[in-house]
C-alpha cells in the first residue's frame, strides 16, 4: 500500500506546528511510519531557501517573482528527496504547508495569477497533490496576539511574511477559504481558535474520516 500524504495550512498564528507533532504522536500510536517535514525547508536546499525568504539572510529585498520561484524550488528539492520517496516506502507524510499557502500568500495576497500559480505548482510537485489538507482557520487578529505572545520574552523576532499588514493576512485568510471551496473533498476546516487538545482532537478526527 502506497503512504498518504498530508499537509497543514493556515494563516500566522495558528498553531500548525504543534498540531502537526500532536498528529504525528498518534499516527505513530497507530502503528504508522511517518516524515515530518516544512516548507520551505526540509531539506538542506529548501533550509537555505527557507533562511533567505523568512529571514532576510542576503540583506536585499525580494522581489515578488523571485520569491514565488525560491518556494518552488524548495518544493521541488523536497518532493524528489524527501515526500515521494516516503510515500513509495508506503510511509505517511505530514507538511507544516505546501502548494496553497503559495496559492494563498502570492496569489490571493500579493495577486500573482492563481492558474499561473497552479501551473508551476504542479510542475514541482509532479501532479501528487495531497490526500488531504487540514486548514486551521483563526481569525486575523487573534493570530497576531499569538506572535504577540509567542515573541514576548525577547528570544525571537517575527519573520518577513509575520511583519506583513494586517489587510495582507486578512487576503491570505480569505484566500484558504476559496482555495477550500474549490476542493471540498482535499480540505477539512478546522477552527484553531480553541484549546491545544480540542483543535488536535478535531485534526484526528479529520484524518480518520479521511484516511483511516
Amino acid at each position: 500500500m502506497k503512504g498518504k500524504f498530508i499537509t497543514f495550512e493556515g494563516p500566522e498564528g495558528s498553531g500548525k506546528s504543534t498540531q502537526v507533532k500532536e498528529l504525528v504522536k498518534k499516527l505513530e500510536v497507530e502503528g504508522i511510519k511517518v516524515v515530518c517535514t516544512r516548507e520551505p525547508g526540509g531539506t538542506a536546499t529548501g533550509e537555505a531557501i527557507r533562511n533567505i525568504l523568512q529571514h532576510d539572510a542576503v540583506d536585499e529585498p525580494l522581489g515578488e517573482r523571485a520569491e514565488l520561484l525560491l518556494f518552488v524550488a524548495s518544493r521541488a528539492q523536497l518532493m524528489d528527496q524527501v515526500v515521494l520517496p516516503a510515500l513509495e516506502r508506503g510511509e505517511w507524510v505530514i507538511c507544516d504547508r505546501f502548494i496553497d499557502s503559495t496559492l494563498a500568500y502570492q496569489g490571493f495576497a500579493r495577486g500573482m495569477d492563481i492558474d499561473t500559480l497552479d501551473q508551476i505548482n504542479d510542475f514541482a510537485i509532479i501532479g501528487r497533490k495531497p490526500d488531504l489538507t487540514l486548514l486551521l482557520d483563526l481569525d486575523v487578529r487573534s493570530g497576531f496576539q499569538r506572535l504577540e505572545e509567542r515573541y514576548a520574552d525577547g528570544k525571537g523576532s517575527a519573520d518577513r511574511f509575520e511583519r506583513e499588514a494586517l489587510d495582507f493576512h486578512l487576503r491570505v485568510r480569505d484566500g484558504y477559504h476559496q482555495l477550500s471551496a474549490r476542493e471540498p473533498e482535499r480540505f477539512s476546516i478546522i477552527d484553531s481558535d480553541q484549546s491545544i487538545d480540542r483543535v488536535a482532537s478535531c485534526v484526528w478526527n479529520s484524518v480518520k474520516k479521511a484516511l483511516l
